[in-house]
């Protein structure tokens, strides 16, 4: 009988991370690379931003064979490249660039390839969150844990991003099972075993070589681990043996670290991270109560209909609220349960410290990462295993709780449904809606021109031209441009009006310009000697930066 009880058991979880697998795999090319993901697309399959075309002008329908696979680029070189031209540590990249050797010749799905690392380390991550709740609360908890990762939209968007956000969040939670582990074998004779401590030393230093976000975890869990030994000082048996080996672990991890220390404070001032500037002193908390919302439920808001954004956004609220109170009221009954209380407090903590230092960032350093939902995947892991942990606690009658496990659940698993179809957590800058209206006359010939200050904005025009390419048909020419605008946009419009005389009498010609306004575009334009061009006032638009159509006829040779 226990056995059948264990094989069904098992039966379950099997069905879940199924159920989670299908949700990150669904659609995995659907929506259009976005800024960040180009980023990866150049780092991880051996090339940097030199490696990429500009000051030419290149046929629409050949820009992804400019993402092809770099043979032979080893890891250091990878890491040199990260080292100069980014701000990331280079683990992630480096392992996707493996992945990506192993499905050569890419083809026409290499965007599902990109991402298929970020799915498949999202379903690994559901394995874990199973492991961190039956360790710590119950074999239950561990699947009702493993259910709200599987379902959760957070997860699944995070899963369908080509970018290093899955795998440290599965690090961080691996560090959690630890900490948890430790938390336990602190109060026993034998206190805590050599391999576990190594575990933990390995494990972060492995995640702080993937993202850098990942110190905060680091620091949260030591802060965590200092609460448990202060707070119950008494209850410990092998006091100096335990603050020896968390004394040498933190070091450890320090020394492992320090050869991209140096690096690590050169991307801190680099001009890439101004963009999470803080605006006010209120945004950034109502942005973290939007962050945990979304954790659990996201429906069409972004891009859509007046009412159904008014609609979408007084659910979701009701939602939340209602949620609030149910999850407060288990928490409170697990936090003074004797059986429950240490995981509770370990879980919290780390929680807490983490949301303490996210407000240390954004009030301190000025840095508001609260503004980007992604970023909440530091402490995701430790808010879902106190959500399954909430929800299989005996509070109250079996029936009246499984209702509410449905609903959530339900909720959860409609919402990943609106990501994987692009209807919620749209990607930034909004490529597909710019190569909607760059391609609205698709019986034109068309040229668009990224009129860059940094490599980040080449980025962004590599991912609105990819979206373009994708909708576009090849019977109509179509040309894409980098121009560097230094010092201002005059040095693109002389570019402009030196190209080679093309074979066309019209020509819509699209001009994006960051960092620019609406008066920065002069009246008329020239495309080589051949086509006048004359501004459209009435297609100007701003998704983030400025886009402007210019309409162009060949001129009169006398």
């Amino acid at each position: 009988m226990k056995q059948r009880r264990l094989y069904r058991h098992y039966l379950i979880l099997l069905i879940i991370v199924f159920v989670g697998a299908i949700l990150r795999f669904s659609n995995l090319g659907l929506k259009p690379l976005w800024l960040d993901e180009v980023i990866t697309a150049t780092f991880s399959l051996g090339k940097n931003y030199q490696d990429l075309p500009l000051d030419v002008v290149l046929p629409l329908n050949k820009l992804s064979q400019v993402f092809t696979y770099q043979q032979g680029v080893t890891c250091p070189q990878i890491a040199e490249n990260i080292a100069s031209q980014s701000t990331h540590p280079p683990l992630f990249f480096c392992w996707l660039y493996n992945w990506l050797g192993w499905m050569t010749p890419l083809g026409k799905h290499w965007v599902v390839k990109l991402r298929s690392l970020s799915a498949l380390f999202g379903i690994v991550t559901i394995a874990v969150m199973y492991a961190i709740n039956s360790l710590a609360f119950s074999r239950r908890a561990g699947l009702m844990a493993a259910s709200i990762m599987a379902v959760s939209p957070f997860a699944v968007y995070l899963s369908q991003e080509a970018r290093h956000y899955t795998l440290p969040m599965m690090l961080i939670s691996l560090s959690l099972w630890v900490l948890l582990r430790i938390g336990q074998d602190i109060f026993r004779i034998q206190g805590v075993k050599l391999w576990v401590w190594l575990a933990w030393v390995v494990v972060h230093t492995i995640s702080l070589y993937v993202h850098y976000f990942c110190i905060l975890a680091f620091i949260a869990e030591i802060g965590t681990l200092l609460l448990l030994m202060l707070r119950y000082q008494q209850k410990i048996i092998q006091k100096t043996r335990i603050w020896l080996g968390f004394i040498i672990s933190i070091i450890g991890v320090a020394i492992a670290f320090f050869p991209w220390f140096l690096v690590t404070l050169s991307h801190a001032n680099r001009a890439e991270t101004n963009w999470i500037t803080t605006g006010n002193y209120f945004t950034p908390l109502y942005q973290i109560i939007v962050n945990w919302l979304l954790m659990v439920i996201i429906l069409p808001l972004e891009h859509q209909p007046l009412p159904v954004m008014i609609i979408s956004g007084l659910l979701m609220i009701g939602f939340g609220i209602w949620l609030g109170k149910v999850l407060l009221q288990r928490l409170k009954y697990l936090w003074q349960t004797h059986k429950t209380h240490l995981p509770t407090i370990t879980l919290l903590s780390f929680t807490v410290i983490v949301l303490l230092e996210f407000l240390l960032i954004v009030y301190v350093l000025k840095k508001d990462i609260t503004s980007a939902p992604r970023y909440s995947f530091v402490y995701y892991p430790a808010v879902c295993a106190l959500i399954g942990a909430a929800l299989s606690s005996r509070f109250e009658l079996t029936i009246k709780r499984e209702r509410k496990i449905a609903i959530i659940l339900l909720t959860s698993l409609i919402s990943s449904i609106f990501v994987i179809y692009n209807l919620s957590f749209k990607k930034p800058f909004a490529p597909e809606r710019v190569a909607q209206i760059i391609n609205q006359e698709p019986s034109q010939p068309l040229m668009v021109v990224m009129a860059y200050l940094n490599y980040q904005d080449v980025a962004l025009g590599w991912s609105f031209a990819l979206a373009v390419e994708n909708i576009r048909d090849n019977i109509e020419p179509a040309n894409v441009a980098f121009f560097p605008q230094s010092p201002d946009l005059q040095t693109v419009w002389q570019k402009l009006s030196q190209l080679p005389s093309p074979q066309i009498s019209q020509l819509n010609l699209w001009v994006i310009a960051p960092g620019r306004k609406r008066q920065d575009y002069p009246p008329q334009a020239q495309v080589s000697s051949a086509l006048n061009c004359q501004i459209d006032i009435t297609q100007h638009y701003r998704i983030g930066v400025p886009y402007q159509l210019y309409r162009c006829i060949k001129s009169d040779v006398k």
